[in-house]
């Protein structure tokens, strides 16, 4: 299969024993009723094998609905996977599931969403703190509170639940200089937060992806913490993608080539992953 046949949002590359493995939110059914989530493989970034069912709701998972934004994480010898998830009467959110192999077959591992249950949330990527300390970072949504946020929360070691109280990092609002309201509210603006990923860059900045929405439609922003650290103060840098385009991720290829993907367009159904050439300069990233 080609890489312009696979209908998919918020693509994932995992880079695993000498292969590519790519996982996203179905096409067909990212906007409803869902049931499970997908992994196809391959040497090229073009030419692909699978797909291979890696999760499936056998009918007693809690959720029915809106399966968004699978990433997978190798983690002291385990594959874990975070996704988002939603069903009628109960907020969205991320769940960590695990596996043995990349492929799966993946199995719950937290009891439940780890973002609080009364709160709106998705998106949910890990990160591991210089420390060793683990982290889940993840998005509040505008949808709860109008200017959507991105988050994080302490995981425990095992990655089964959470540390501690969840805190912000910034709001969309925050980047003046392109965001724009959906203007989905009659009294007050309205900001998408999507998508974050975090990237150390060679020199130790402490970089993240994330997406909203600006003049030219979907945009794959970029943010640049001041001290290297979640904590540090976020500044808003030049995005990566302004044209209908984003929820993206950074990977290594087996060229040791640093690579973005994203969905794009931002149009239902003829969204497909795409890739681009990075190159790291000046504590910030550029397309080449």
């Amino acid at each position: 299969m080609k890489t312009n046949e696979i209908h998919m949002r918020d693509p994932f590359v995992l880079m695993h024993d000498g292969k590519y493995y790519l996982y996203g939110t179905r096409g067909p059914t990212c906007w409803g009723e869902a049931d499970g989530f997908d992994c196809y493989w391959g040497t090229d970034l073009e030419n692909w094998e699978g797909p291979v069912e890696i999760f499936h709701n056998d009918g007693f998972f809690w959720a029915d609905r809106n399966y968004w934004a699978p990433e997978v994480h190798e983690y002291q010898g385990a594959f874990y996977l975070f996704a988002s998830f939603k069903a009628e009467g109960v907020c969205r959110g991320t769940q960590i599931l695990k596996a043995e192999r990349p492929e799966g077959p993946y199995q719950l591992h937290s009891d439940g969403p780890v973002t609080p249950s009364d709160w709106e949330c998705l998106d949910g990527t890990f990160f591991v703190d210089p420390d060793g300390t683990p982290f889940m970072v993840f998005c509040h949504e505008w949808t709860q509170i109008g200017d959507g946020a991105v988050c994080a929360v302490e995981l425990s070691p095992d990655l089964s639940h959470t540390v501690g109280e969840p805190f912000d990092l910034f709001h969309a609002s925050e980047a003046v200089e392109w965001v724009k309201s959906t203007g989905d509210h009659p009294t007050h603006p309205t900001y998408v937060t999507d998508g974050p990923f975090l990237y150390r860059c060679k020199d130790g900045t402490l970089l993240m992806l994330w997406s909203s929405f600006g003049e030219l439609g979907y945009v794959q922003a970029v943010a640049r913490s001041s001290d290297g650290t979640l904590r540090g103060k976020w500044e808003q840098i030049t995005p990566l993608f302004e044209k209908d385009g984003g929820h993206g991720m950074l990977f290594h290829g087996l060229d040791d080539q640093l690579y973005l993907t994203l969905h794009s367009p931002n149009d239902h159904p003829h969204e497909r992953p795409a890739f681009y050439p990075l190159a790291e300069e000046n504590g910030t990233l550029r397309r080449m």
